[in-house]
């Protein structure tokens, strides 16, 4: 008989949970016990900055990642990368130490009360086990849930004796992931938008998740119906130099309404019905405007306000869809939409512009590099010099909760090696996790840290000129000096603070064998984000 332990070494092999991402702790190490070889443990310096090293590489490499927390303590460190991971969809399962069965009726130091309960309800799916032979299929329940659409993390709470007590090995298991689309209303759909003279598509981050982009350009050529990206998206929602990508859509009720409204048909797949970040009237959803919605998630579906919602997967969905469509957009009376004017380069002033900047990143990036992103209140300068193109190619947070991108690229460039990820990240936001920079280096990352730093909390300053605010505490950061904060952790930087060296700086960054930073003084005007 083998032992819990080595059925869940097993277990991982099998699943192919072979990157295991953690910050030990006592309650740990009968698992972390003559850890093999042919696994790979990457340590993170807080339990925050481990779940979204784990949420990146997830996310990046299409498979469950396994998360090593700490009792009860770690675990609560963590929460806030967890609810990100959970608006993220990444597979994950987030495991726990415990303390030892015998010691929990006495309280003990290190003991969690409800362990289970503790991450709900952003986790999918939590438990520990009644007895420590249910270990290995708990951790097996937890993978196949975490990977089933929409994907999302689960939770396992181990008891730290539990690890040498007996187990029987698990049978390899293979679970499919994938639901179709009901065929009826997909014809449905499919009448519809042959029937309307002006559809436009609402694109979110499911369909790059699923691996359904090029359908998903497929169809909008087909229609030849402009794309935009939905609110808050993720994930590359359509390529953004495609003449039918349209845009981002704002989190804003009227600049949904605004921008959906002369169409005569609303597509929206693998996105929310909307997302919104400010209060405001939303004219469309009285408009009568037929809407149909496609994506694995019922709970979007249940949410939206208007519409006729398809529960099932894009890949499959997308495929059906256009086999019910005629086969050219000549058949369905359309012309192709006027192109989107593209911004001109903006100019090398001093201080620097945001949008200068990401203009130079733009004309630097090497071929296939990876763009991580929490600048929240740069975004639209981001959004409008730095097109990303590459399905796979772009990853921020669904959650709106700062510290997820530094380490989760870390996971993006250990799941894509060979590939160059570049980390582009606010001074407010790369103070929540910048221990992850220890992490990078000592895995020698090609990870490029671009950090824009204006002095405070931008998007802060934007949303207090909105609400009429005045002399909000907390809102400035002086004195930061990320070059030397970087150095500390054995990640070499720069800094700079006039147009002229930047290129240079940045393709400096670009091309380093290892991870690189650069700290560039931008302009603290405050911005316009809606």
């Amino acid at each position: 008989m083998a032992t819990v332990r080595q059925a869940t070494m097993a277990l991982l092999r099998d699943c192919g949970m072979t990157t295991v991402f953690g910050n030990p702790g006592s309650t740990e190490l009968g698992f972390l016990d003559r850890w093999p070889n042919d696994i790979r443990y990457v340590l993170g310096l807080q339990e925050a900055s481990v779940v979204a090293m784990a949420d990146g590489y997830a996310r990046a490499s299409g498979r469950v990642a396994l998360c090593n927390l700490h009792s009860a303590a770690g675990v609560g460190h963590a929460l806030g990368n967890v609810f990100t991971a959970h608006r993220n969809q990444a597979p994950l399962v987030i495991t726990a130490g415990q303390q030892a069965r015998s010691l929990l009726p006495l309280n003990p130091f290190l003991g969690a009360s409800e362990a289970a309960s503790f991450p709900k309800p952003y986790v999918k799916w939590s438990c520990e086990p009644a007895r420590a032979a249910d270990v290995p299929a708990a951790l097996a329940h937890a993978a196949h849930i975490a990977l089933q659409r929409p994907c999302g993390p689960c939770f396992v709470s181990i008891p730290s004796d539990d690890w040498g007590a007996e187990a029987a090995p698990l049978p390899p298991r293979r679970v499919s992931r994938d639901m179709a689309p009901d065929p009826a209303a997909l014809a449905d759909c499919a009448a519809a938008l042959a029937a309307a003279r002006n559809p436009v598509l609402v694109i979110g981050p499911e369909v790059d998740a699923e691996g359904a982009g090029e359908a998903a350009v497929a169809l909008a050529e087909r229609l030849r119906a402009p794309a935009w990206a939905s609110p808050f998206s993720s994930r590359l929602s359509f390529p953004e130099t495609h003449p039918l990508f349209a845009g981002h859509l704002a989190a804003a009720p009227p600049a949904v309404s605004a921008a959906l409204a002369p169409h005569d048909l609303v597509l929206v797949l693998g996105a929310p019905v909307f997302t919104f970040h400010v209060a405001g009237d939303c004219p469309l959803f009285r408009a009568g405007i037929p809407l149909f919605q496609i994506t694995p998630d019922g709970e979007a579906l249940a949410a939206a306000a208007i519409g006729t919602g398809l529960q099932g997967s894009l890949r499959l969905g997308l495929d059906a869809l256009l086999a019910l469509l005629p086969q050219t957009a000549c058949e369905m009376g359309r012309a192709a939409p006027p192109a989107r004017a593209r911004p001109a380069a903006p100019p090398a002033a001093s201080p620097i512009g945001a949008e200068y900047l990401f203009h130079r990143l733009a004309t630097l990036l090497p071929a296939g590099a990876i763009i991580v992103e929490e600048a929240p209140s740069h975004r639209p300068a981001m959004q409008a010099h730095l097109p990303i193109r590459d399905w796979g190619g772009f990853f921020t947070m669904a959650s709106g909760g700062l510290g997820y991108a530094l380490p989760a690229a870390v996971g993006v460039a250990l799941a894509r090696p060979g590939r160059r990820v570049v980390a582009v990240i606010g001074d407010g936001s790369m103070m929540y996790s910048i221990q992850a920079l220890w992490t990078a280096a000592q895995h020698a990352l090609p990870l490029t840290v671009v950090v824009l730093n204006n002095g405070g909390y931008g998007a802060m300053r934007s949303f207090g000129r909105v609400l009429g605010t005045e002399g909000v505490p907390g809102i400035e950061l002086p004195g930061l000096d990320f070059v030397a904060l970087a150095r500390g952790m054995g990640c070499p930087g720069l800094r700079v603070t006039e147009p002229a060296p930047l290129a240079e700086a940045l393709a400096a960054a670009l091309r380093a064998e290892g991870p690189m930073l650069v700290e560039v003084a931008v302009d603290a005007a405050i911005p316009t984000l809606y």
